[in-house]
């Protein structure tokens, strides 16, 4: 029988198809470690790969299974650069900041594909990622990105398409114009998570799977995590949990909130399907994003809606149909044989939180939808920064990143009222 996650709904395409999940024990018991990292996504694995390569003695624990998060769920799109453009990052940083940004993110990149080849991770890489404009008077700011990432951040890997060059390579005549980005691509996630757990297991990081962190305290040098199994006592302290945060650490859960996010997976197109024929990722400019692209075999993944509470909607499958549809009309009875949800951690200027929360303790989280390669990368950079190695963590740490407005018990119902509102702007 295919595995549920307890944490997340449906059973995604990836589990379906993934054979044999490699499962790995709960922990034993009360411990010691240099270093104890809660959250076994991209970020936590990461860090325990890199520290136990290094030399620490590291602990990890996750409340479910790795891959049960996001990082074993989303869309599986790599994109370039961080989530906002140069231009926002410039306005509130500055030109040198944001080319320090850019040249990170681009590390990031280029680190990913190099771990999967040094470790053998077939994560099913297709390179090309499309971005299109949903509304007409979008099209000139995407022509304005081409130029300004060519003539001042030296990427050469972006081309302006106009109405019909993308209508071309989407198949479908609904947006308006967009750009082709050649110098990324998309992954299966689950599979570079798979992956990912086992590097970290062959050099040394003890990883546990269905290990609850209660509590987290730092006090006299030391920080103590609190588990049904047992106190794990360490030097330094990361927290990984993303969207799984509330009631473990308030800092962070301030600053990083969950939603739901939702995506199908369709039968097979076949070969000869007008769908994405070059087989790129693709996103929109919609604030609740539609992100699309087509698996190895041939399936169009599809993930759109977007859900601002905890609960589990019904009608995925069908909800999911209708975006295809308005995008494919001809797909308006297409099969969906999957059909899963998860939860993301947001904040609220959409860029990631990286911050002392405590003494000794490092929470990193919120990529707000761009963190594949990111979050991985920032896994590496924390441990790079703990070994007294490189420091371009800095950078991460030094974005703007507020809480969210009113406090614990305001703070859900202004999310819900704030995103409702701009997912209405994205109708007119």
């Amino acid at each position: 029988m295919t595995y549920q996650s307890p944490i997340a709904p449906g059973i995604s395409f990836y589990e379906a198809t993934l054979g044999e999940r490699p499962a790995y024990p709960a922990l034993p018991g009360p411990t010691n470690a240099d270093v104890v990292i809660v959250g076994g996504g991209f970020t936590g694995l990461q860090a325990a790969y890199h520290l136990a390569a290094g030399g620490k003695d590291v602990v990890l624990i996750e409340g479910a299974r790795f891959g049960d998060g996001a990082s074993g769920r989303n869309g599986g799109q790599l994109g370039t650069g961080q989530r906002a453009w140069p231009d926002e990052l410039e306005a509130d940083f500055g030109k040198a900041h944001s080319q320090q940004l850019f040249a990170v993110a681009e590390r990031a990149k280029a680190h990913l594909m190099d771990f999967a080849k040094a470790h053998g991770i077939d994560a099913d890489f297709r390179p090309g990622q499309i971005s299109a404009a949903h509304k007409a008077n979008y099209v000139q700011d995407y022509r304005d990105h081409v130029r300004q990432m060519t003539e001042e951040y030296g990427y050469q890997h972006l081309q302006f398409l106009d109405r019909d060059a993308l209508a071309e390579k989407l198949g479908s005549t609904r947006y308006h114009g967009g750009t082709y980005d050649g110098g990324t691509g998309h992954i299966n996630p689950l599979k570079y998570v798979v992956g990912l757990a086992r590097a970290a297991a062959n050099v040394g990081a003890r990883v546990h799977e269905n290990t609850r962190a209660r509590a987290i305290s730092s006090s006299g040098g030391k920080v103590t995590v609190k588990t049904d199994q047992g106190d794990i006592v360490a030097g330094q302290a990361l927290i990984a949990c993303n969207a799984f945060i509330e009631g473990l650490e308030p800092v962070t859960s301030a600053h990083v909130m969950p939603i739901r996010s939702f995506i199908g997976a369709t039968v097979p197109l076949g070969d000869d399907s007008p769908v994405i024929p070059g087989g790129e990722s693709v996103d929109d400019s919609r604030f609740v994003v539609r992100y699309f692209r087509k698996s190895a075999d041939g399936r169009l993944l599809f993930g759109g809606r977007e859900a601002y509470t905890s609960d589990n909607p019904r009608d995925i499958s069908d909800h999911i149909r209708r975006q295809i549809a308005e995008i494919y009309p001809a797909l308006n009875k297409v099969e969906i044989t999957h059909s899963w949800g998860g939860s993301v951690g947001i904040t609220l200027s959409r860029r990631p939180f990286v911050r002392e929360v405590m003494k000794n303790v490092t929470s990193i989280g919120g990529f707000s939808g761009h963190g594949v390669m990111l979050s991985n990368f920032c896994g590496k950079l924390y441990a790079d920064h703990a070994l007294g190695g490189s420091d371009d963590l800095e950078a991460m740490r030094a974005l703007k990143v507020g809480p969210f407005p009113g406090g614990d018990k305001f703070r859900k119902p202004l999310l819900l009222l704030a995103l409702t509102w701009y997912s209405l702007r994205d109708r007119f």
